[in-house]
């Protein structure tokens, strides 16, 4: 596809960020033109599955969640075949005094706010998922609006609606610079080169706002308009297994809930196509790598021994390696930039990305177009870890 010459809005990253966000500006009447450097949704948005929650300790997380949750239900529900929406529930399990008192915080919270999560016992926990050892736990929390969609077709539908309603959504096209103006008073984005040009040459696209939704290489992308974006790639790898028909997240079983260790950060989930397993490996050196290996099993395995030894030494199959995008605090950076007026980042959602999509795809849109965002996401902002900050870091119990 030859490029435009101008756009008001290009969205750098073809992600379910990207997407999310192209088809909310599009739905404005907003000139929008999607830049992806390979093929949409190849970047962090390619994991097979992803969770979509509302369980989370900070109000914004938790209010983003429950937009994402209710678009999530919308798209399936529009979607022809849908988004694989399953409304499986999210258990998250306590091992210690601290982590126990953290659930019964935050799920208060999220009751607050319109939630029907509980803090549940050691006993109905191994009931929801049996595989679990109940004598190892002290509580465990369980939110059953929350589950799992699969990415890839979640942004196949946001890539079709936001052609359909008038944006560009380009593939192979690799953004190479931001080019900026001094007016005076502060900076802002006037465009940016790609390598869409003929031949060798280089292509310039005139726009008023640039979207960083980049995922792990948003770092990069900010260079471009001299500004730091404090985002660092680090690999996650899953796995499936199989169990035998019948039994809990095998076939003709009854669902597993996502389930989630705070101490170690071990999960898994039933899904149409086996077991999903993982963890958070505190090993893994950050870096670009997605080759995926097996060192994170024996990690997953020290794990489980402990949780749910059953599953401990299962054969794993369809390997995946992706990359999480960590900022700090492992909370996402959402806003205007304050250097570089007209660039908006949607990035470091440090795992949080799919499940919150939907809603901050609304919040960009408000930004773009001047309004006050419905949600609040001033605790989200990209200044928050300038040296000059006095801001607080966001302090989440749910990482995974």
């Amino acid at each position: 596809m030859q490029l435009p010459t101008s756009a008001q809005v290009v969205v750098i990253g073809g992600g379910a960020l990207g997407l999310a966000a192209a088809d909310e500006m599009a739905r404005a009447g907003l000139d929008v033109l999607v830049l992806e450097r390979d093929q949409l949704g190849s970047g962090s948005s390619a994991k097979p599955y992803g969770g979509v929650r509302a369980t989370f300790s900070d109000p914004g997380n938790i209010a983003l969640g429950q937009r994402g949750l209710e678009k999530y239900a919308r798209l399936h529900e529009a979607t022809p075949g849908g988004v694989g929406l399953a409304r499986v529930g999210y258990l998250f399990c306590a091992r210690t005094e601290a982590e126990a008192l953290a659930l019964e915080v935050s799920t208060e919270l999220q009751r607050s706010m319109g939630s029907d999560a509980e803090v549940i016992s050691p006993a109905r926990a191994a009931e929801l998922n049996p595989y679990l050892d109940p004598s190892v736990l002290v509580s465990a929390s369980f939110s059953p609006q929350d589950g799992y969609a699969q990415p890839s077709l979640a942004v196949a539908a946001w890539a079709a609606s936001a052609r359909a309603l008038g944006a560009r959504v380009v593939e192979g096209v690799k953004v190479t610079g931001i080019e900026t103006i001094d007016d005076g008073n502060h900076r802002r984005v006037v465009g940016v080169t790609t390598t869409a040009g003929p031949t060798s040459s280089t292509s310039t696209v005139r726009c008023e706002h640039v979207i960083v939704a980049a995922g792990a290489w948003s770092r990069s992308v900010g260079e471009m308009a001299g500004i730091d974006v404090p985002v660092e790639p680090v690999r996650r790898q899953i796995a499936f297994a199989d169990v035998p028909a019948g039994t809990p997240g095998g076939a003709g079983g009854r669902p597993l809930p996502f389930t989630l260790d705070l101490s170690t950060t071990f999960y898994v989930h039933g899904s149409p196509e086996g077991l999903l397993l993982g963890i958070s490996d505190a090993g893994q050196v950050p870096g670009f790598g997605r080759d995926y290996d097996d060192s994170w099993v024996p990690v997953f395995d020290a794990a489980a021994a402990v949780v749910a030894p059953s599953l401990v030494g299962l054969p794993l199959r369809d390997g995946w390696a992706g990359l999480y995008e960590n900022t700090p605090d492992h909370n996402a950076l959402i806003g205007e930039s304050a250097h570089v007026a007209g660039l908006v980042l949607a990035t470091g959602f440090s795992g949080h990305g799919f499940l919150q999509a939907p809603a901050v795809g609304e919040v960009v849109r408000d930004i773009v177009l001047g309004h006050t965002p419905e949600l609040d996401v001033s605790g989200f902002s990209p200044e928050r870890f300038a040296p000059q900050s006095a801001a607080p870091l966001l302090r989440e119990v749910h990482i995974i």
